[in-house]
Formats: C-alpha cells, sequence, structure tokens
C-alpha cells in the first residue's frame, strides 16, 4: 500500500481531466504577475484533490497554481477567491503563508476561477511523528506548531480586513445540527451505538457561549505545513480551503486530534511511546498553547476534542454511505469506511474524558 507521502508528494504530467490552455495562462501570467518570465511548464501536484493544484516552472523562478476543479459545483465550495483572500491578508502581519501575485475571477482564461502564489521551498512532514528529524529536535519541531497555531489565534481579524470572513455566533449549534442530520439521514450506512450517545452528549453539553471569534484553519496539522529546509520553523501554512472566523479553541482541539488519533484516518501519533520519540505530552502541548494566547486553561477541552472527532467520524460516515451505494468503489475509500466505528468510539470515549 502506498504511504500518503508516496500519495500526495511531488508532482505528475497533468490529469487528463484537469487540463486546460496553458498558452492562455501564460498570457494572463505576463500581465498579472509582476516579473514573470517564460517559458511556462506547467506540472500537477498529486495531492490537492479538492481544488487540483499546479505547480508552474518557468527559468528563473516556480509558482504554485490552485484551482477550482472543473465542472458542476455545490454553492460556495472550493472557494479559491477566500483563500486568496485570507492568505493576502495573514501576509500584511508576517503570518507564514505563501505571497500571492494574482486572483483570476475570468472563466475565459482556464476554464475556473484560480488563484497563482509562490511556490515555497521547505520540508512537509506527512508523519506525525517526525521520523525524519533527530529525537533531539523533535521537541523545536512540535513548539514550531504550536507557536504558529497561537500566532494565527492572536490575529484580529477586523485589522487585516477579515471581520467579515465568516458566520457570526452558533457555530456549534450548526456545526452539530448540520453533521448529525447527514448522519441519520443517511440509512444505508446505518446507525452506531457511540455515534448515537455522542451527538446526545454533545448536544447537552454545548459551551453555553462561544469564545473570541478569530481566523481558524479548520485543517492544521504537520502536513498543512511547509517547515524551513534545515531549521525548526514553519514558513508556510497550506491549504486554507475549510478556513472561516470561529472559535479557536476549537481549531486548536482539531489540531490536538493528532494526540488521540492516527493513520489512516488521521495524522496522528496515538499509540506511540511519545516519551520514547521525545515528543510533548497532550498536557504540556496544550500548556504551551495556552502560555503563548494568554489563557490559565482550556475549560472546554473535553467538548471541543469530542466535537472534532464526531465531525470528523461524521465525515467517514458519509464516504461508508457512497461505499455501500457503490458509489465510492476506490479501496482507498473503502480503507476509510472501515475506520467509521473505531472513530465513532474514539469520539464518545473522548466525551467521556478518555
Amino acid at each position: 500500500m502506498e504511504s500518503r507521502q508516496d500519495q500526495n508528494s511531488g508532482t505528475t504530467a497533468v490529469r487528463e481531466a484537469h487540463r486546460f490552455d496553458e498558452a492562455r495562462l501564460a498570457e494572463w501570467m505576463a500581465a498579472n504577475v509582476a516579473g514573470y518570465q517564460g517559458p511556462l511548464t506547467v506540472e500537477q501536484f498529486k495531492g490537492g484533490q479538492s481544488n487540483p493544484t499546479y505547480k508552474l516552472v518557468t527559468p528563473a523562478r516556480s509558482y504554485v497554481l490552485r484551482r477550482k476543479p472543473p465542472g458542476q459545483l455545490l454553492k460556495g465550495a472550493h472557494a479559491v477567491e477566500r483563500e486568496a483572500r485570507v492568505l493576502s491578508a495573514l501576509a500584511t502581519v508576517d503570518f507564514p503563508v505563501a505571497r500571492v501575485h494574482g486572483l483570476c475571477t475570468d472563466d475565459g482564461v482556464i476554464g475556473t476561477w484560480f488563484y497563482v502564489m509562490d511556490m515555497v521551498e521547505g520540508r512537509i512532514f506527512w508523519d506525525a511523528t517526525f521520523p525524519e528529524v533527530s529525537r533531539d529536535d523533535r521537541p523545536a519541531y512540535f513548539d514550531a506548531m504550536n507557536a504558529t497555531m497561537a500566532q494565527l489565534h492572536s490575529i484580529d481579524p477586523d485589522a487585516i480586513g477579515l471581520g467579515d470572513y465568516g458566520k457570526p455566533g452558533n457555530f456549534f449549534e450548526r456545526q452539530i445540527g448540520r453533521w448529525s442530520q447527514q448522519y441519520r439521514d443517511d440509512v444505508e450506512a446505518g446507525r452506531n451505538a457511540d455515534m448515537d450517545a455522542l451527538i446526545g452528549w454533545l448536544e447537552a453539553n454545548m459551551p453555553a457561549q462561544a469564545g473570541e471569534t478569530r481566523i481558524t484553519h479548520g485543517d492544521f496539522r504537520c502536513d498543512n505545513m511547509i517547515f524551513h529546509p534545515t531549521e525548526p520553523r514553519v514558513i508556510a501554512v497550506l491549504d486554507w480551503e475549510l478556513s472561516t472566523l470561529g472559535d479557536p479553541l476549537s481549531d486548536f482541539a482539531y489540531h490536538l486530534m493528532m494526540y488521540r488519533l492516527a493513520p489512516p484516518v488521521a495524522t496522528g501519533i496515538a499509540g506511540h511511546d511519545l516519551a520514547a520519540l521525545n515528543i510533548p505530552s497532550e498536557a504540556d502541548y496544550v500548556a504551551a498553547y495556552c502560555a503563548r494566547t494568554g489563557r490559565a486553561g482550556i475549560d472546554s477541552l473535553q467538548f471541543y476534542t469530542a466535537f472534532n472527532i464526531f465531525r470528523l467520524a461524521a465525515i467517514i460516515h458519509g464516504i461508508k454511505g457512497r461505499v455501500v451505494r457503490g458509489t465510492a468503489a476506490s479501496t482507498h475509500a473503502r480503507e476509510m469506511a472501515d475506520k467509521f466505528p473505531a472513530l465513532a468510539a474514539a469520539g464518545w470515549k473522548a466525551a467521556q474524558g478518555g
């Protein structure tokens, strides 16, 4: 079986379904990207399945293009313009993101909206145990992730023009209602006692009021970051497709799921001997984030953790339904669907304080 690194690292020839007129793109680059000089060669990254992602190679430098996928799309999905907006805003306060060179909202150029940003050269770690890093250096890499997330959650959205970047209020009520309904409606995928119990607990234990509103990444994990080629430092955070305004503690708890879960369901370190690997404990990692963000602790961490595992379980349950109906017959989809019971059990365990 291919590893996640093999599945997602590097580039390949542009897939047939994702091809476009490269000459038209080169014309747009010449008119809209300062300093651009061709000729242009286009490759496609193996990852970036939701929003197709390309490497644009020129003699002097390389760029990255992210586009909406071709074909009929759900309303609001694949909003590359939101990605370009949040990246551009965060760059103004020196948060580590790739520089955006331009956004194109003319379907006539390559067939869909897209944006072009810098190609950031560095390292991506697909295994959250950081096996490529020496034991002595591992704590510094975890600390770099922690510091980067704390930096993001310390930014005032209004101060960088993102005060209207998400819907206000009732975040958990909306999310739990949406995913619970999808779970219950998918009759073919079946019900699960742990999932039913988890939903009931979440509905009864929603925090009385949401905390401060901050920019949330939505999928903050080690393989969505580019680290410096030799130093334990994050130089770019990738994949802002799920970003919005929301509760920063929920965003942090999603990142924290790495301590509760493991591949293939999630990029995690559950089941490993953290002391032997010299990886900080969950408690120490939480304490470091709280110190950086001026908190004494996270009162609702149990809820946040259970909620994030629930959301992931609901997504996997949907994949299970598609497998049962024969609309997701790939081996990878079946492997993911098989993990649903364990994920639901992990969520229920988290709700009980486990």
